[in-house]
């Protein structure tokens, strides 16, 4: 074959590659699909919810009341997506709703002891909805009973919806202006990302998670989450007291029913507590570090979710407080222990015990924390 030949051979297979790559890269990006639908109405507005799906069918559901994550699909081990965390049909269900299904808290999560907290020099009196005693999960109305407004983005292989609120100056005894905003996207390797961002005009607290309650078994299953087998990368966690409230302690896990360091069944202890784990953990991490702070596999669909955060904490729940009086989506209802929560977060009670890491956040500096669910079939 003369030069020009081959020449010709190697410019054909150059272009034939290009395109083959272009090709296969649109269509890795056209396959994180973006779909909006009205999920209902409140004050005579429609409030929006996002579909995205990726092209391993995976998909999630989104909408703008309480920047809820609704609905979470993935594939089991033959290929059927099982809607893995627990909610409602409808909005009204979330309207009522007290257990903070999927919902985005804010603006400080989990308790605050007493109700109130002091910061440079000055107190703050802030609702007590715990039982009357404590604030919990940013108080009477919270972020998860706000309407956030909503916007679609879309990067490369991956898209997703970008949900932001302005949280007064004194909304729930908080001070500050609080500008806050949370993207989730979703992957085409599987990963849900859910980004906090938030900035304010005076110092205030700021601790915001994703409260959802995840059954790797479905979430209209009769299968508690007991044989679900976890491993959290903390060798130490937050005691508390009676009213849940950090003590200020750091103790480590290891001969106690806390130490899930090596990977075993979420059921093999919780007898020894009482009504269960509901818990902080102090994660093996730096600050601000992007890491796998808990991994969690389901024998029976055989799928398994990683979590990574930035954040120093993550409160492990196991659904203590469900009591099967709220019907579900699938119309299944949800019993004690049908669903764990992992709450990646700063310590509760933070603003109040000064060993803890600071959760201030002042005028000129930014709230930057992420979450990342990865799922995979084992």
């Amino acid at each position: 074959m003369g030069s020009k030949a081959i020449n010709k051979a190697l410019r054909f297979i150059l272009i034939f590659l290009f395109i083959s790559r272009m090709i296969s890269g649109g269509a890795l990006m056209s396959q994180v699909k973006v779909e909006q639908s009205v999920f209902g109405t409140l004050n005579g507005k429609n409030v929006r919810m996002y579909t995205l799906t990726n092209s391993n069918g995976l998909s999630a559901e989104i909408i703008e009341y309480g920047a809820i994550l609704k609905s979470l699909k993935v594939p089991d081990k033959e290929g059927n997506p099982i809607d893995i965390v627990l909610g409602y049909d409808s909005l009204e269900g979330y309207l009522k709703d007290t257990f903070y299904f999927g919902a985005t808290i804010g603006r400080y999560a989990n308790r605050i002891a007493n109700g109130e907290f002091r910061l440079d020099g000055k107190t703050y009196k802030l609702a007590k909805n715990d039982n009357n005693i404590n604030h919990l999960h940013g108080g009477n109305k919270g972020f998860n009973k706000r309407l956030w407004n909503s916007e679609v983005i879309k990067k490369e292989n991956k898209s997703g919806v970008k949900l932001t609120y302005l949280s007064k100056d004194m909304e729930e005894g908080y001070p500050g202006n609080l500008k806050t905003e949370v993207i989730y996207t979703l992957t085409n390797d599987n990963r849900l990302e859910i980004a906090y961002k938030a900035t304010t005009d005076k110092a205030n607290v700021v601790n915001l998670t994703n409260h959802s309650y995840f059954n790797l078994n479905g979430e209209g299953s009769k299968t508690d989450i007991l044989d679900h087998i976890i491993k959290i990368n903390a060798k130490f966690y937050t005691p508390v007291n009676d009213n849940l409230i950090p003590t200020g302690e750091i103790l480590k896990v290891v001969d106690t029913p806390f130490d899930f360091t090596s990977p075993h069944a979420i059921g093999k202890n919780i007898e020894k507590l009482d009504p269960g784990y509901d818990h902080n953990y102090v994660l093996d991490k730096l600050q601000d570090e992007l890491a796998l702070a808990a991994s969690v596999y389901d024998p029976d669909t055989h799928i398994k979710m990683k979590l990574y955060t930035t954040q120093p904490g993550v409160q492990f729940y196991t659904g203590n407080f469900l009591d099967g009086n709220m019907s579900g989506k699938s119309g299944m209802h949800y019993n004690k222990h049908s669903a764990f929560c992992l709450e990646p977060q700063h310590f509760p009670n933070t603003p109040n015990i000064g060993h803890f890491p600071s959760a201030v956040l002042r005028p000129n500096d930014t709230y930057n924390q992420k979450i990342i669910y990865e799922f995979e079939l084992k």
